[in-house]
């Protein structure tokens, strides 16, 4: 558990969170991590710090014939900056089997508040099984496109956006090259860039800029990266993927989903 990114006194409010949620909601919390931009690698001294969290409720809660009409979040305002929410289990499986990107993403975080053992280490062991990595490819590119279309295009942007998009391309890159999940981690991403010397030099530079300014800071555009970003986007608005045929076993999920009702 790497908790390096987080400060002892926010380390310990979060946690306290955690358990006063659990009494509140009266569930137990079975995995919690640390899913923004200091689990990525490229905070700001303001950056939020994003918790997330899967729970889950005792038996019974289950056994009901208004089940699907239970929420299944549990949200709180962010406070002092922190920003916590999470997913009952049977929401987080049902997202996992339709290889949704935020509980991927949380499965493999760095930084872990709260981890029972059990749950994601089984989970992950089911990543190969259930995730499409076509669909993260579609993910990733529409994250990419958005973000670069939407605050990268003008003479002064936002610089954190070229994280926002960097990130997620060199995710596609990943996924087109191992078919397997994406690491979260900025810094593991980057070593695919080893032929884009400056790319790499112009992103360290932002690095640096990045973890010593303000979380809104806006500065001139970048023309060595918006010129590799578009490049990128060309080449991936092209790519025709097709999904390899395998059989997908919905009842691994079943069966981890019944291990925690008791």
């Amino acid at each position: 558990m790497n908790h390096d990114a987080i400060p002892p006194h926010i380390h310990a409010e979060i946690l306290k969170r955690i358990k006063a949620a659990e009494v509140e909601h009266n569930v137990k919390v079975l995995f919690a991590v640390e899913s923004g931009s200091r689990a990525w690698g490229f905070a700001s001294p303001n950056s939020d710090y994003d918790v997330r969290f899967v729970y889950v409720h005792p038996r019974d809660w289950y056994l009901a014939i208004d089940l699907e009409d239970k929420r299944d979040v549990i949200e709180y305002p962010i406070v002092d900056e922190i920003d916590i929410n999470g997913w009952d289990l049977r929401k987080a499986l049902q997202l996992l089997w339709r290889s949704n990107p935020g509980i991927v993403e949380w499965l493999q975080s760095p930084i872990v508040y709260v981890d029972d053992g059990v749950f994601a280490p089984a989970a992950r062991a089911l990543l190969p099984e259930v995730y499409s990595p076509v669909k993260g490819v579609y993910h990733y590119r529409s994250m990419a496109k958005t973000n670069y279309r939407g605050y990268l295009k003008e003479d002064i942007v936002p610089l954190k956006k070229y994280f926002y998009v960097l990130r997620p391309l060199l995710s596609i890159i990943w996924l087109e090259k191992y078919h397997s999940t994406a690491p979260i981690e900025f810094h593991k991403l980057r070593e695919l860039l080893t032929e884009h010397s400056e790319v790499n030099t112009e992103i360290d530079l932002l690095l640096t800029r990045k973890k010593q300014s303000q979380e809104k800071e806006i500065a001139p555009a970048i023309p060595v990266l918006n010129q590799f970003i578009e490049t990128m986007l060309a080449h991936y608005e092209e790519l025709k993927l097709v999904e390899p045929e395998r059989d997908k076993n919905i009842e691994l999920l079943n069966k981890l989903f019944q291990q925690f009702l008791i």
